[in-house]
């Protein structure tokens, strides 16, 4: 059945200082904290997903897309991050995402071809679905 199989991705990071590190992906590199922060890259591969799943459906569907532009809007309370008391989650506290098409379709096919989007972009999905993460510690000291 297809889908069964899993891509797997394995990146690793190496702190450079205490606001950057440095992500080796195998294919290439790049470094967190260096241009944008890593609310920011995260908030990036939102809208790099978006861009590249709403791609993979137009064409699916035929659709001639003449322009994308994908916008985010989040907000992060930073006092759980610092230590200090609060009652908000450290991270993200939701997702707004607008997009803006110029397409040859209409609307109802934009709206079947947007819904399309959601189901298909992993990141999104990471988002709006819990993900485990499983967390280790490797002690090279003493």
């Amino acid at each position: 059945m297809a889908g069964d199989e899993l891509t797997t991705y394995e990146l690793t990071g190496e702190r450079q200082s205490p606001k950057r590190m440095r992500i080796d992906t195998d294919d290439a590199e790049f470094v967190v904290g260096k241009d944008v922060n890593p609310i920011e890259y995260f908030l990036g591969a939102v809208l790099g997903c978006l861009n590249s799943t709403g791609t993979m459906v137009a064409r699916d569907m035929d659709i001639r897309l003449d322009d994308l532009t994908v916008t985010v809007e989040s907000g992060v309370d930073y006092a759980a991050y610092r230590g200090e008391e609060t009652d908000d989650r450290p991270g993200l506290q939701g997702l707004e995402v607008s997009v803006v098409v110029d397409s040859d379709a209409d609307e109802e096919t934009l709206e079947e071809w947007l819904a399309a989007v959601e189901r298909r972009c992993p990141i999104t999905d990471n988002v709006a679905n819990e993900t485990s993460i499983g967390l280790t510690l490797e002690s090279e000291s003493a």
